[in-house]
C-alpha cells in the first residue's frame, strides 16, 4: 500500500494501549529488514530517518527505497523525518514525499518553537503530512545534536497544553527524563508530568530515547499515553555488531553472507521491541 501518515495509526494505538515503534534505519536493507518484520507479525510500522542519513542517501534515495519496499506492504507504512530544526529542511522532505516529518525548534524559546511548528504544520497539512513537534530537551546525542545534561529540561505541563492547543499534531514529544543514546545510569522518567500533558493535549505522545529503559519503563509509558517509542541507538548497535560479528567468526569475505547477518540482527532488534509496544497483530 501506498505510504501512510502517522495519523490515524498514533490513535488507534493509543485508543488501543499500545505503541507504533519508530525505528531509525541506516540504509536500503535496514529499511527493509524494519518493514519486513513488520509484515510478519502484523505491525503498523513507523521507518525513521535522521538528518545526517538523509544528507549521506539523498531524499530520492531514500524515498523510491521506501515506495518500492512499501508498494506491496500488507501493513500501514510510514515515512518519518526524525529531529529536524530547520524549517526549509523539512518542507524539503515534504516535497519529496516523506509522509511524515518532525520539527525540533525546543531550544528555542516558546514562541519561537511555536512558530517554527506552525509553519511546518502550514505546509505539511495541504501535503497530506503528519507533523510530530518537542518541547523540553531531551539529553545525550540524536544526529549529531547534542544536549548536555546541564542543558536538559524537562516540559511544562502547563506550557506543553499551551503550546499543542489549536495545533493538528500527530504526535507530540516531550522530554520527561528520558535520553538519547546509551543511558550511563538509571532514568528517572516523569511519569506524573507525562499522564499530564497526555491527558490535558489528548495528542499520542512520542517517547525518545527508547533504546536501553526497561521493558516495565516502557509498558508503564504506553499505559499513560506514549503511541510512538523510538529506537535509534539498538538499530545502530545491531547494524554495525551484526557485520561485525559474523565477519570476527567466519572471516569470509563473501559480501552478502555478513549483510545477511546484518540484516538478521536487525530484525531480531526490530521484532522484539514489536512485540513489547504491544502492536503485534495490530495492523488491520
Amino acid at each position: 500500500m501506498p505510504l501512510v501518515t502517522m495519523t490515524e495509526m498514533l490513535r488507534i494505538a493509543r485508543g488501543g494501549g499500545y505503541a507504533v515503534g519508530a525505528f531509525n534505519i541506516v540504509d536500503y536493507s535496514s529499511t527493509r529488514a524494519v518493514v519486513r518484520v513488520a509484515e510478519q507479525l502484523k505491525s503498523p510500522i513507523i521507518v525513521q530517518t535522521s538528518v545526517k542519513t538523509v544528507d549521506f542517501w539523498g531524499t530520492g534515495a531514500i524515498v523510491s527505497w521506501m515506495k518500492g519496499i512499501a508498494a506491496d506492504s500488507p501493513v500501514p507504512v510510514a515515512l518519518h523525518l526524525d529531529h529536524c530544526r530547520d524549517v526549509d529542511y523539512v518542507k524539503r522532505c515534504i516535497d519529496a514525499g516523506w509522509s511524515s516529518v518532525m520539527i525540533d525548534a525546543s531550544a528555542k524559546p516558546f514562541e519561537e518553537n511555536l512558530a517554527a511548528t506552525r509553519e511546518v504544520l502550514s505546509h505539511a497539512g495541504p501535503a497530506g503530512v503528519s507533523v510530530e513537534a518537542e518541547m523540553g530537551r531531551i539529553v545525550g546525542v540524536e544526529d549529531d545534536i547534542f544536549v548536555e545534561s546541564r542543558d536538559a529540561h524537562l516540559a511544562d505541563v502547563e506550557e506543553a497544553v499551551a503550546f499543542c492547543t489549536g495545533l493538528d499534531l500527530a504526535a507530540f514529544a516531550p522530554a520527561i527524563g528520558t535520553a538519547h543514546g546509551i543511558y550511563k545510569g538509571e532514568p528517572k522518567i516523569a511519569f506524573d508530568n507525562l499522564e499530564q500533558i497526555a491527558l490535558g493535549t489528548g495528542i499520542p505522545i512520542a517517547l525518545h530515547g527508547g533504546t536501553g529503559l526497561d521493558d516495565e519503563v516502557f509498558r508503564k509509558a504506553i499505559s499513560l499515553g506514549c503511541a510512538k517509542v523510538n529506537i535509534s541507538t539498538a538499530i545502530k548497535y545491531a547494524f554495525i555488531d551484526g557485520f561485525v560479528d559474523y565477519h570476527n567468526e567466519h572471516r569470509q569475505y563473501e559480501p552478502l553472507k555478513p549483510l545477511d547477518a546484518q540484516y538478521e540482527s536487525v530484525a531480531r532488534v526490530v521484532t522484539r521491541n514489536i512485540k513489547l509496544f504491544g502492536s503485534e497483530g495490530k495492523a488491520g
